[in-house]
């Protein structure tokens, strides 16, 4: 491990290095030399991201690595925390910013102003969100994040477009305010914000102060579920990621991931198994929420005819399972809530891809039957006069065809495609804890398999309406390769994760001994302490 000791900071130095290369190279470059560079960026982040995975999962004995910054003590000094958690979640943003950068490059980063810098900027904000083990520095990530996510859901213009983001901007503002009113009454109580220190002072925190650290972390969740997208508070995301260009979309498919990522970390160090006399703090409201989050967004998928809204609704189903995964508090469902963000996520940016390129095949007509202006607000994208579309590829339909059915499949959780790997881990995991089967395991099982149903029938008549009712016949379909490859990488790496089940699951049943264990996690961070 010593020649690799730096690798925590990796995949935020990157990032910025992509911010600072773009800044200098000014916006005006926009050649193919500028696309070369930064796709060379993104490779060396996701190289970055997979060498870290790799060395958690062969690390055996290796709970959590910590990299304090300028080597100052902690809990007083700034500490990244790489576990097996924060690794998945850079691997999948990593993935996931190279596919939505290579889309880009066909003719989207051209449609605004620096669009390179904020695409780096908004990936640092994500690799730091995911690595950084104290509460403060988790707020710095979660602005710089937000602030080039501000200039991405406003890239490209269009009233729709500047409308939504006016109103995303606004939540996200009184989240951020939320979220400092959270940590300032955490850190009155207990004197710290270092997650690790958290988790050992609470079980010895004084019982007069613990009202006024319980309605800080109250303040602090709601934060993080206006994020993470959960009923009622995910108003503000229908028509955000709607509306924005398809890559920024396709990367803002791992932002309520930020949410859910916050809610697991501190909410099973603090409130989890074996955290004292908190150990239920919150868990029925919690799963209350997550009951109602996948209930609306799976009737609110139902009511779409428009695959980018139909993608957003989704993307809340998946935000109600994960908040009812962190709910039932159970180390073999969180495993396969692990593998279900991750599939989720990949799947729900390859629809966001996906859409851009329906509608390119589509007559005009039909986008307008399929999305009515009156009802959703929706406006046509200007045409590319500038740039031709790509050559025929053999099978076109076909393939976008298989592309779409393969998202459903996931989106659905059908087997043999790892949606459904996950969500049986996930149901399997609900039963076996003890005791079992309770209430609040039919309700989970219920929720899952009821959602399931529900998004395969809004998936089905939204394929029916597009490749039956919709494409014209014998009509020859020209797609760019640029945009079509970033769609089936992503789509074929949820087949191989299908195939590779057996050991991902063995890594995340791993990761939940770090997740569920507040000891584990403080004693990697802080060696030599107390933990409780």
């Amino acid at each position: 491990m010593d020649g690799v000791n730096h690798l925590p900071i990796l995949p935020i130095l990157i990032s910025l290095a992509g911010v600072i290369v773009n800044l200098v190279l000014g916006d005006h470059r926009r050649g193919r030399h500028t696309f070369a560079v930064n796709l060379v960026i993104s490779s060396l982040g996701l190289c970055a991201a997979i060498v870290l995975f790799s060395a958690l999962a062969r690390g055996g004995a290796i709970a959590a690595w910590s990299y304090p910054l300028g080597a100052w003590p902690v809990p007083f000094g700034i500490v990244l925390v790489a576990d097996r958690l924060a690794a998945t979640m850079v691997l999948t943003t990593a993935i996931l910013s190279l596919a939505a950068l290579l889309y880009a490059s066909a003719r989207w980063h051209s449609r605004g102003s620096h669009f390179f810098t904020l695409f780096h900027a908004l990936t640092m904000g994500l690799n730091g969100a995911f690595l950084t083990g104290d509460l403060f520095n988790l707020f710095v990530f979660f602005e710089l994040l937000l602030a080039a996510s501000y200039g991405l859901a406003l890239y490209g213009a269009g009233r729709n477009r500047v409308r939504a983001a006016m109103h995303y901007i606004v939540v996200n503002l009184v989240a951020s305010s939320l979220f400092l009113i959270g940590m300032a009454l955490i850190y009155g109580t207990i004197g710290t914000l270092n997650m690790a220190d958290i988790a050992r002072a609470v079980p010895l925190m004084r019982e007069g102060d613990r009202g006024l650290f319980e309605a800080g972390a109250a303040v602090l969740g709601v934060a993080f579920l206006i994020k993470a997208g959960s009923w009622p508070l995910h108003f503000w995301l229908p028509n955000t990621y709607s509306s924005a260009a398809p890559p920024v979309a396709a990367l803002f498919a791992i932002m309520t991931k930020v949410g859910f990522y916050a809610i697991l970390r501190l909410w099973t160090l603090v409130f989890g198994q074996g955290a004292a006399e908190g150990a239920v703090f919150g868990q029925d409201v919690m799963m209350a929420l997550g009951v109602a989050t996948i209930a609306y967004g799976s009737i609110g998928a139902l009511s779409c005819k428009a695959l980018d809204r139909l993608a957003s609704y989704l993307i809340i189903v998946s935000a109600g399972t994960l908040l009812l995964a962190v709910a039932y508090n159970e180390p073999a469902v969180t495993a396969g809530a692990l593998l279900y963000v991750v599939v989720a996520t990949l799947a729900a940016g390859a629809l966001f891809l996906l859409k851009d390129v329906i509608d390119q095949m589509l007559p005009s007509e039909a986008q307008v039957l399929a999305v009515s202006l009156e009802l959703y607000g929706d406006e046509e994208e200007e045409a590319d006069d500038d740039q031709e579309v790509g050559p025929t590829i053999p099978a076109g339909t076909a393939i976008v065809g298989w592309c779409f059915a393969i998202a459903a499949i996931v989106m659905a959780g059908l087997p043999p495609l790892p949606g459904f790997i996950a969500k049986f881990a996930m149901i399997s995991g609900a039963f076996q804890a003890t005791p079992a089967p309770t209430a609040m395991t039919w309700w989970f099982t219920g929720a899952l398999m009821l959602s399931g149903l529900l998004v395969l029938v809004a998936m089905v008549r939204n394929g029916i309406n597009i490749f039956w009712a919709s494409l014209p016949d014998g009509e020859v379909v020209q797609l760019r390769r640029q945009e079509l490859a970033p769609i089936i990488g992503l789509l074929a790496l949820c087949v191989v994760i299908s195939l590779l089940a057996g050991p991902l699951m063995g890594f995340f049943l791993d990761a939940v001994n770090v997740i569920h264990g507040p000891g584990v996690y403080a004693g990697a961070i802080l060696p030599g302490e107390a933990q409780p």
